[in-house]
C-alpha cells in the first residue's frame, strides 16, 4: 500500500517540509482549487502542482477531488457541456501521471459537521454532528452551519434547494449513471481509477437524497460501469457512521474484487442517537475496528493508496479544523505500524 496525506496547496499551514518527514510518507493528495466547478483544469497549474510536490520529494499521483457540478447532479441541460470539461479535466490529469481521482456526488453539500471544535476529554478539539442540531434548523429560514454560508448566499441555496425538491433518489440514480457512463469509458482510455467517495453522514439530510451510503449502494455503482476504472474511496468515518454499514466487510467484499483504489482510514463515536465525533484512530478510542479493518485490506492484497483521513487537534495546533499536521501523522504512523506487524506475521 501506498501512504498519502492531503494538502491543499501553499496556503494550507501544513508545509511538504513537515509532511515528508512523516516515516512512510510518500505521496501527496492535492486538486487544483482555485477554478470554478465545472470548468476546465489548466495544464500549466497541474504541472506547477506536480512539480511544486516533487521538489518536496514526495509524489502526486492521485487528485482529490475533482467537484461534479451541481448541473449534472440535478441533471440539467448544461450538464453535457459540464461532462465534456470533465472528461478534459480525466485527460489532463492523466497526461500529467495522476492514477487516481476522488470526487462524490453529494447534493449541494460536501461533508455535514454541526461543530467543528468540540473539546474531548483530553483536551483536544474534533469535528462532530449532532442529529438534533440538524433537525431543529429551518431550511426555510437559511442554514448555518460550520463551512457551509461562504459556498452559497442565502438565495442561491434556497434556489438550489429547491430545484432538489424534484429530484428523488432514482432520479439522482439516473443522473449519476448517466455521467458514469460519460466519464468511465475516458477514464479507461486514459487509465486512471475513478474512486467516487461515500455521502457524509450517510443519511439523507434536509430532505436531500443521498445514494451512497451503504453496501448496496457500493454494489449497484459498481454495476453500472464493470470495470475497474470505476471503483471506491471506502471512507471509514463516513460509512461507518451509519450502524448498518460494517466497514470491515465493506473492505472484504469490494477489496477482494479490486474495486478500492483509495482507502480513507479514521475513527468515529457514534452514538444511538446518530450523533458522533471524530477521535484518535486507535480501535480503542471510537466505534470502528481500525485494526481489523487495515487487517481486512492486507488479507485482500491492497496496493493502493491509504490516507490517514481527518484528525483531531492536539498539542495546542491551529489552522483547519480536521486537517492538522499531528494527529494526522500519529495516524499514518500507527497504520503503518500495523501494516509491518501484519507483513512481518504473514
Amino acid at each position: 500500500m501506498k501512504m498519502s496525506f492531503r494538502w491543499f496547496g501553499t496556503s494550507d499551514p501544513v508545509s511538504l517540509e513537515y509532511i515528508r518527514q512523516i516515516p512512510g510518507m510518500t505521496h501527496i493528495v492535492s486538486a487544483i482549487y482555485d477554478e470554478p466547478v465545472g470548468e476546465v483544469w489548466p495544464m500549466e497549474k497541474i504541472l506547477a502542482l506536480k512539480a511544486t510536490i516533487e521538489a518536496a520529494g514526495l509524489q502526486f499521483t492521485l487528485v482529490e477531488s475533482v467537484p461534479v457540478h451541481e448541473d449534472i447532479k440535478l441533471g440539467k441541460p448544461t450538464r453535457d457541456r459540464l461532462i465534456a470539461n470533465y472528461q478534459q479535466n480525466i485527460r489532463n490529469l492523466a497526461a500529467a501521471g495522476i492514477e487516481v481521482i476522488c470526487y462524490n456526488f453529494m447534493p449541494v453539500f460536501d461533508w455535514t459537521r454541526t461543530t467543528l471544535s468540540k473539546k474531548l476529554e483530553d483536551g483536544s478539539t474534533c469535528l462532530a454532528f449532532s442529529t438534533k442540531e440538524v433537525e431543529e434548523i429551518d431550511i426555510s429560514k437559511g442554514i448555518s452551519l460550520p463551512g457551509w454560508d461562504s459556498s452559497y448566499r442565502p438565495e442561491e441555496l434556497q434556489a438550489l434547494l429547491t430545484e432538489y425538491r424534484e429530484i428523488d433518489e432514482e432520479k439522482l440514480w439516473a443522473h449519476l449513471a448517466y455521467f458514469l457512463r460519460a466519464i468511465i469509458p475516458v477514464a479507461e482510455e486514459c487509465g486512471v481509477r475513478m474512486a467516487i467517495h461515500p455521502d457524509d453522514p450517510p443519511r439523507p439530510i434536509f430532505g436531500l437524497p443521498r445514494i451512497v451510503k451503504n453496501r448496496d449502494d457500493l454494489a449497484r455503482i459498481l454495476k453500472i460501469a464493470d470495470t475497474p476504472a470505476n471503483g471506491l474511496t471506502l471512507c471509514s468515518g463516513s460509512l461507518g457512521a451509519g450502524p448498518q454499514n460494517n466497514v470491515e466487510a465493506l473492505v472484504r467484499e469490494f477489496g477482494g474484487m479490486g474495486r478500492i483504489h483509495f482507502a480513507h482510514l479514521r475513527n468515529i463515536k457514534v452514538t444511538p442517537e446518530g450523533d458522533f465525533e471524530e477521535t484518535a484512530h486507535l480501535s480503542s478510542c471510537g466505534s470502528l475496528d481500525i485494526a481489523a479493518i487495515v487487517k481486512a485490506y492486507h488479507d485482500v492484497g491492497f496496493d493502493g493508496y491509504f490516507r490517514p483521513d481527518h484528525g483531531r487537534m492536539i498539542w495546542g495546533e491551529t489552522g483547519k479544523p480536521g486537517y492538522g499536521l499531528y494527529d494526522r501523522a500519529l495516524g499514518a504512523v500507527y497504520i503503518n505500524g500495523m501494516w509491518e506487524a501484519l507483513d512481518k506475521a504473514s
